[in-house]
């Protein structure tokens, strides 16, 4: 935890990223396992590596698993399943999830348009809930930010669940962000990146410094919500 705030560093791909994020704090390592994502890992490769991991919790980030896939991330050992997936998805497939793998261990992770908040029906199925920028044509991954305003809204409506901000984070604007959306929870991908899947240390290092000092007093620069 940096200053009281969760840090998951996601879409490691190696375990010389795994340790540098280790070194820096991280609370959560998250590895996808979507083929169609440039950071995605087979869940094999995750097996193989887990061995010589550090002891973090393991986060395995998929989009709209079946019941069985999520049932074999279990198996090879991850701690939480972070799940991506439309808004529209039926709310008997998350129910599902939840089922499989258990509310406490269960991020949701919605496709939410702009005009579209996170509905009661999803909330008995996952204590966590990541907010990433909406992006039409992916799951995540577009490195640009999102609605900070939004994220601060349903924190605020729904204390009792563990809310996670996520999208376009970097360290020239990991300060603005928290300061603006209130989180304690952040995760960081492409960021904290040299290319896609391969961690920069000196930005990852930088990240973790501007997190600090966000529990600095100071002004809010900039706009209150990303792009």
């Amino acid at each position: 935890m940096i200053d009281g705030i969760r840090l998951k560093v996601c879409g490691l791909t190696s375990l010389v990223d795994a340790e540098a994020a280790d070194g820096c704090g991280a609370d959560y390592l998250g590895f996808i396992l979507y083929p169609k994502s440039p950071r995605h890992i087979s869940l094999g490769t995750f097996e193989a590596m887990a061995p010589r991991l550090p002891a973090r919790r393991k986060v395995a980030v998929s989009v709209e698993p079946t019941t069985a896939e999520l049932a074999e991330m279990q198996a090879a050992g991850f701690d939480f399943f972070q799940v991506h997936f439309r808004h529209d998805v039926a709310p008997v497939t998350v129910a599902g999830w939840a089922a499989t793998v258990g509310p406490e261990r269960l991020w949701l992770a919605p496709k939410l348009p702009a005009d579209v908040d996170v509905p009661a029906a999803w909330l008995p199925s996952a204590k966590y809930f990541l907010l990433d920028t909406f992006h039409a044509a992916g799951f995540g991954g577009s490195g640009k930010t999102g609605d900070w305003g939004k994220f601060s809204r349903h924190q605020a409506t729904q204390p009792d669940k563990t809310w996670i901000l996520a999208g376009g984070l970097n360290p020239d604007n990991i300060g603005e962000a928290v300061r603006a959306s209130g989180t304690r929870f952040v995760d960081v991908n492409s960021g904290v990146e040299s290319a896609p899947g391969v961690k920069d240390q000196a930005k990852l290092t930088r990240f973790v410094q501007q997190l600090r000092r966000t529990s600095e007093p100071g002004p809010i620069r900039g706009r209150s919500a990303g792009a």
